[in-house]
């Protein structure tokens, strides 16, 4: 079973599912060390210093990219930051209401 997304070209389910963990590692990375900023090679090599964190080198790349697109991080100066939208999500899930 395939399915698409944004149009774009077919994809295996157990494709998509490693997209989604490889962004949830991503994205709990960027929001872990705001407000410090890196760039996509400075996430890549921070977030691969243990071997075998990601199955495909551009892993990284394809997660910011896809982040990026939903609105959870942008891209300012180079530099891969969360967005309001992020640290909002991430102050209501610590609030523990």
């Amino acid at each position: 079973m395939q399915s698409k997304r944004n149009g774009g070209r077919a994809q295996h389910p157990q494709n998509h599912a490693q997209d989604v963990r490889d962004q949830a590692v991503v994205l709990t990375f960027v929001l872990a060390i705001n407000p410090d900023h890196l760039t996509i090679c400075g996430l890549s090599q921070s977030l691969n210093e243990e071997p075998g964190t990601f199955t495909r080198p551009d892993a990284v790349e394809r997660a910011v990219r896809d982040l990026t697109g939903v609105g959870l991080v942008e891209i300012d100066a180079g530099r891969v930051q969360p967005t309001p939208a992020a640290l909002r999500f991430i102050a209501i899930i610590e609030s523990s209401v």
